[in-house]
């Protein structure tokens, strides 16, 4: 699947994973309003064997397909304080 991935102008180290380029359509108001406007940071094709960074391919794959789109946020900001 080809991926789009676009950087928050507000939030440090969090990304919006997109299956269509441009197309926020599926992300809820509230996100985006917190997620500020997204700066396109790069395009991808993404398969469960590719490696990324700091997510896992197949998850990310999954939530493309259910949700229309993944958010990766830093992980100081996943793990419960």
């Amino acid at each position: 699947m080809h991926c789009y991935v676009y950087r928050s102008s507000r939030k440090l180290d969090t990304y919006l994973y997109l299956p269509r380029k441009d197309d926020f359509e599926d992300i809820p108001v509230a996100l985006m309003q917190v997620f500020g406007t997204p700066e396109f940071a790069l395009e991808f094709e993404l398969t469960p064997e590719r490696t990324l960074a700091q997510e896992n391919p197949e998850e990310v794959l999954n939530n493309l397909k259910d949700r229309g789109f993944h958010l990766q946020m830093p992980p100081e900001n996943r793990e419960p304080l």
